[in-house]
């Protein structure tokens, strides 16, 4: 009995060791998907990574969007056409550079659940109109082109809000300066058409040439749609000024170019417009008489050493230079979402991915020191991320005859 006792004994004692040193079971612990104040996107393993553009690519400012959308795609060639193990699906809508354009565009864009984020718009009234919606949808959104400057002011700024474009309150300081002290200037008059872009643009304009010690003789506005434009020059040419800055549209940009050439008294007042009518379209719109006006534009002289880069791509997927003046703000607008993307990205078990709206617009306002090819970009609490250099360009005849915007600035800060 006591022999079977301690048999008992020791078996119990071999199997207590065992199991003591026996590996533990790993605890499972159960995957729990993120939360967001926004709501969480859910990409299943094979879902693409939806990114949405809201730009004009039809009618007289096409080339203005078209240059933008150019920059995404490059951008997203440069990630490989992939983020987060995924394709990028990468698709929009026309917004006509108008208010009821971009109205149109942001509602359609707003029903698509799967869109994580927003390109646009390109022009300022497209975004005031439009912007609520795709706001309210919870997209980011990040303008390449956007210039006015109340569209990062706290009191008017709709939330989920960015712009790698520079701000008006940069540009028209830029051209004023210009008159003043390179031309030596001292009477000004200006024209805008109502829109957002242009006359914030044109009353910076006015504000910092009356600053600088110059004499606005006149600030007028005309209709985007207008074609006689004689009667408004006629105003003007009567106050006398020595130069017209209009900073408006391609359209009726090209038609106040010719036709200031045919009004008495504006035979040799300079005009300066912007980077509304930076293209090929604008000297087609304006003939023979752009030949020596003035434009300010973004200084790409000054763009980060990635610009050449960026240019020998453009050149070989499309075969021309680029359009318009906004294509590098636009590919750094995407590497922007892109880099927000991968870090705010929680993937599961499954091979899924969640993305948290409010996780994402978060990130990008959070970017700081992002090297990109206009510069090094900063999101300041206003959605303000550029990098702003402005120069101001002089059209020559071979821009005119070639229908090529200048790629060296006449003059800058």
């Amino acid at each position: 009995m006591s022999r079977r006792i301690l048999l008992v004994i020791a078996l119990a004692t071999v199997f207590a060791l065992a199991v003591a040193c026996a590996p533990a079971t790993p605890t499972t612990v159960p995957f729990t998907p993120p939360t967001d104040a926004l709501g969480v996107v859910k990409l299943g393993p094979s879902d693409p990574v939806h990114i949405a553009y809201m730009l004009v690519t039809a009618g007289a400012d096409a080339t203005l969007g078209i240059d933008s959308r150019r920059g995404v795609e490059l951008a997203i060639e440069a990630k490989g056409g992939k983020l987060l193990d995924r394709t990028i699906k990468f698709d929009g809508q026309d917004s006509g550079c108008g208010a009821e354009g971009g109205q149109a565009a942001a509602a359609k864009l707003a029903s698509d659940a799967t869109i994580l984020a927003v390109i646009g718009s390109s022009c300022s009234s497209e975004i005031r109109a439009g912007g609520p919606a795709l706001s309210k949808a919870g997209f980011t959104v990040i303008s390449p082109s956007n210039t006015a400057p109340d569209l990062t002011d706290p009191a008017k700024r709709f939330a989920g809000y960015f712009r790698t474009a520079h701000n008006d309150k940069v540009q028209g300081a830029v051209a004023a300066k210009f008159a003043l002290t390179q031309l030596k200037l001292k009477t000004a008059a200006t024209i805008h058409d109502g829109s957002p872009y242009a006359q914030g643009l044109a009353t910076v304009f006015a504000d910092e040439f009356k600053k600088g010690g110059g004499t606005v003789v006149a600030q007028e506005a005309v209709g985007p749609d207008d074609k006689d434009f004689k009667p408004v020059l006629t105003k003007i040419a009567a106050g006398k000024p020595e130069i017209i800055f209009y900073p408006i549209f391609v359209a009726a940009g090209g038609l106040i170019t010719s036709q200031a050439k045919t009004v008495a008294g504006l035979e040799k007042v300079a005009l300066m417009s912007a980077d509304g009518t930076f293209s090929g379209d604008f000297y087609k719109a304006a003939g023979n008489a752009a030949v020596g006006m003035y434009q300010s534009s973004p200084d790409f002289s000054a763009f980060a050493s990635g610009y050449a880069t960026f240019l020998t791509a453009h050149q070989k997927k499309y075969n021309e230079k680029p359009l318009s003046a906004f294509h590098a703000h636009a590919y750094d607008g995407a590497s922007l979402i892109f880099a927000a993307l991968e870090k705010v990205a929680v993937k599961g078990p499954d091979g899924s991915v969640y993305i948290g709206r409010q996780a994402l617009r978060d990130a990008v306002q959070k970017t700081s020191g992002f090297q990109g090819v206009t510069g090094t970009l900063t999101c300041d609490a206003n959605g303000d991320c550029a990098d702003p250099k402005i120069a101001v360009y002089q059209v020559s005849q071979d821009n005119v005859t070639k229908l090529v915007t200048p790629d060296k600035p006449f003059w800058k800060p």
